[in-house]
């Protein structure tokens, strides 16, 4: 079996919580901090551990304002960090390829709808 593909895995992607980052950033360009807190379930403190990584990967952009005279934080992916998820995106489909030569078919995810 070649390795090469889990070898080339981005472990900043990675962690389960990044990658619920940058997949709700990939769909959403831009979301605020707490909303993307809320939809991820996570605490603001786990948050912005895991938005600071992406940030010095150069994966997310962070952009403080001010709405309605309180402070609000801006997440948005960059360049880099779309081009990183889409590798990313594409070992997964090549390891998920990999397994099936050895006969082993991923299993099927139940519908959430």
């Amino acid at each position: 079996m070649n390795a090469e593909p889990f070898l080339q895995l981005d472990r900043v992607i990675h962690e389960k919580g990044r990658l619920g980052i940058m997949s709700a950033l990939m769909a959403r360009p831009q979301m605020a901090f707490t909303e993307l807190r809320d939809l991820l379930q996570m605490t603001d403190g786990n948050l912005t551990s895991h938005v600071r990584t992406l940030q010095e990967a150069g994966y997310v952009a962070v952009a403080k304002s001010f709405q309605n005279n309180r402070p609000l934080t801006t997440l948005a992916l960059t360049a880099d960090g779309e081009k990183a998820f889409r590798n990313y995106v594409a070992l997964l489909a090549e390891i998920v390829e990999i397994t099936k030569q050895f006969g082993i078919e991923p299993a099927k995810v139940p519908s959430t709808k």
